[in-house]
């Protein structure tokens, strides 16, 4: 596995055969490890066969850290508690109620996803709530040797929450701080339904921001050194692309219609920066068509509609 910092590496989880998709940070010490996020269950055999490398054990796993309870960040975590029961979860008040029982949770993902579930995702299976860990904001968690700072980052979901090692100066923020999988210094906000809310999302990146890391930690993908650089970046496509979302939502065309226009207007916003083929890796960690349902909604909140 790359390493992060001492005693902090991560996996890239090769999702749907893919790199530079979904990563898992691992933080280690002689008690044991520590996973942020641990994926899909679609991606365990890959996460384990990483874990493996390292000479961790599932026995060895003692805590999971949860950004947020979306399926490609959470979906392995049941799976991995019913092999290793003494796993311990961590997970912002709003999403431990879902994580306990995932029903809801999954009645909703298959509205979106369809057929297309268990291809993507895996099972989902409940964590038993003797081992759900219930957070705030606010807290700091003494796991693999470290003492994490946890911040209430929402804005992408409304249970999401990022962790702060000010030790090493890095800080696990999920979808807070968007997707960056190339080499380019692009971030693109992921922003599928439900939760998506501009202002809210944009205080929690001043939180993020005040948190002065050295090394931002983002689901898709892996580490990036320049926090200031891709803070700033994300604030500026999340109001690119919101504002292009909001041009479609007003005019007077099909639903249908409009999603593709922007599917079709997004791929275009990202090559003034990438090659295409770096923005359909985009497309397969953040897909256009979600990020269209969750900005169309956020609008439609707003008030605005066809003119």
């Amino acid at each position: 596995m790359p390493t992060i910092a001492r005693g902090i590496t991560y996996a890239d989880l090769m999702f749907l055969g893919q790199p530079r998709v979904i990563a898992t940070a691992v933080l280690q010490d002689a008690g044991g490890a520590t996973l942020v996020d641990p994926g899909p269950s679609t991606c365990l055999d890959t996460l384990r066969s990483s874990l493996r490398g390292q000479g961790i054990a599932p026995a060895d796993v003692r805590t999971i850290l949860l950004t947020h309870i979306h399926l490609d960040h959470a979906g392995a975590t049941g799976t991995l508690v019913r092999e290793n029961p003494d796993i311990q979860v961590y997970v912002h008040e709003r999403g431990a109620p879902h994580m306990v029982d995932p029903g809801k949770l999954l009645s909703s993902a298959a509205r979106l996803y369809g057929d297309d579930m268990d291809r993507l995702w895996g099972e989902f299976l409940p964590v038993p709530e003797r081992n759900v860990h219930v957070l705030g904001g606010g807290e700091r968690l003494a796991v693999g040797g470290r003492e994490l700072e946890v911040a209430y980052t929402p804005g992408h979901a409304s249970h999401h929450v990022s962790f702060f090692d000010r030790a090493s100066g890095v800080a696990f923020v999920g979808d807070t701080a968007g997707v960056r999988i190339g080499p380019e210094r692009f971030a693109l906000p992921p922003t599928p339904p439900p939760d998506i809310d501009l202002e809210t999302w944009k205080s929690s990146i001043r939180q993020i921001e005040a948190w002065q890391a050295d090394t931002l930690f983002i689901t898709h993908f892996g580490p990036h050194e320049d926090a200031a650089g891709q803070l700033a970046g994300l604030t500026e496509h999340l109001d690119g692309l919101a504002a292009l979302a909001r041009t479609i939502v007003e005019q007077d065309v099909p639903g249908g219609e409009r999603a593709d226009r922007f599917v079709a207007e997004t791929h275009r916003y990202l090559q003034r920066y990438m090659p295409e083929a770096t923005a359909a890796l985009y497309d397969m960690a953040a897909p256009f068509s979600m990020c269209w349902l969750g900005l169309a909604r956020y609008w439609k909140k707003q008030g605005l509609s066809a003119r």
